[in-house]
């Protein structure tokens, strides 16, 4: 699939924008501050209905504009459709080919991409916070119905807590406690059972690359933690019976603390290379490595799920990689994936993706020349 083109609408520092793209490589030139990251943000809450730089909308709309709209027309095998996403202080509105959409979950898919940005390295050394959030928003893109299953979770979950809180403070009866427990259990069961998939899929993918990049001296294992059952532990009636039996036996404990102390939205996911914790004992490179390979595998992971391969959007990522590690994201991009990346400048990268991309300046919320070319702006001459 790719992105064809982009209109923006009172998006940040953007009052009016409108851009066409390569189905191949796309490469915004600027400096920092101009607007290159707002105009992949803008790319990113296109296709997943939210931005991955906050968690307020308002963020999103330009000063003195009451809504922020972001569209796109996108290209896949069978056919083109629009997209479309509006964000204002009511809400937001998605529509897919002009038809607006009821529910978030059913919007959300039409456009696949894989975001690679430096932060993403707190996938690998940050707080299991940031790793849950990233299984949820790639899982959902491939899974529709997880979203809606996870949002109907975090509904019971903020009930639950809630009434927790109640009954620390006045007690009272718990017939109400049992039912939203009966019910939270039902939707982490299947929450996680689909978390369990989606990394046994993306360490079949990762497990090869990172090997690869590490020149076969590495093997990266990524592992699911939970601290209701075990990895070999995973049928819906066993899984149920571990979390009846755990939230039994804190029931009391919950009550006086007055918060839901165990559950999908606690769990965590692990990388070990060669056998070792790399959040905790990997060296920056190992690190590093491993966040590449995630993402990565992501592409392939997406294209099994899906059929097609998703646009990949590289934030400034390739100053961050030594040059052995940029071959390996430049040979991807080159041989499979439409890829739209920033950077301030493409002086001393002489991949052949970078020389055959499109180039855009972007200067104070506007792309002031494009498709300029990589030898002019590297002052190389051309041939007589």
């Amino acid at each position: 699939m790719r992105l064809d083109s982009v209109r923006l609408s009172h998006y940040r520092n953007y009052e009016s924008l409108e851009l066409s793209f390569s189905e191949k490589t796309n490469v915004l030139i600027g400096e920092n501050a101009q607007g290159k990251t707002n105009l992949l943000e803008a790319i990113y809450v296109l296709a997943l209905a939210k931005s991955h730089r906050t968690t307020h909308d308002k963020e999103l709309i330009q000063w003195d504009a009451e809504t922020a709209r972001v569209e796109g027309r996108i290209h896949k095998r069978r056919g083109s459709h629009s997209q479309e996403i509006a964000i204002s202080s009511r809400g937001k509105k998605a529509k897919l080919n002009h038809l607006e959409q009821r529910r978030l979950s059913d919007y959300v898919g039409a456009l696949n991409i894989v975001l690679f940005a430096p932060e993403d390295l707190h996938i690998v050394k940050g707080s299991p916070q940031i790793r849950r959030r990233f299984l949820d928003m790639e899982i959902g893109q491939v899974s529709p119905v997880y979203l809606h299953e996870l949002s109907q979770y975090l509904k019971v979950l903020k009930q639950r807590n809630a009434l927790l809180k109640q009954l620390s403070i006045k007690g009272g009866d718990e017939t109400f406690l049992d039912v939203l427990t009966e019910q939270m259990i039902t939707l982490a069961v299947k929450i996680v059972q689909r978390r369990h998939h989606f990394i046994a899929q993306l360490e079949k993918w990762a497990r090869p690359i990172h090997e690869g990049i590490s020149r076969g001296q590495e093997q990266l294992v990524l592992i699911y933690r939970s601290d209701t059952f075990s990895n070999d532990l995973l049928d819906v009636e066993g899984m149920t019976a571990s979390y009846v039996q755990k939230f039994g036996k804190i029931k009391t404990n919950e009550i006086r603390r007055g918060v839901t102390l165990f559950g999908p939205h606690r769990d965590d996911f692990e990388m070990e290379v060669n056998g070792r914790n790399v959040q905790t004992y990997g060296s920056q490179g190992q690190q590093r490595t491993a966040a590449l390979s995630l993402k990565l595998a992501e592409i392939e992971l997406i294209h099994e799920e899906v059929g097609e391969y998703p646009l990949l959007l590289l934030d400034d990522v390739l100053s961050e990689l030594d040059d052995h590690r940029q071959t390996h994201l430049l040979d991807t991009m080159q041989q499979k994936v439409q890829t739209i990346l920033t950077t301030t400048s493409v002086d001393g990268i002489a991949h052949e993706t970078i020389k055959q991309a499109k180039l855009f300046h972007v200067k104070q919320g506007a792309v002031i020349l494009e498709e300029t070319s990589y030898k002019e702006i590297v002052g190389e001459k051309t041939d007589e």
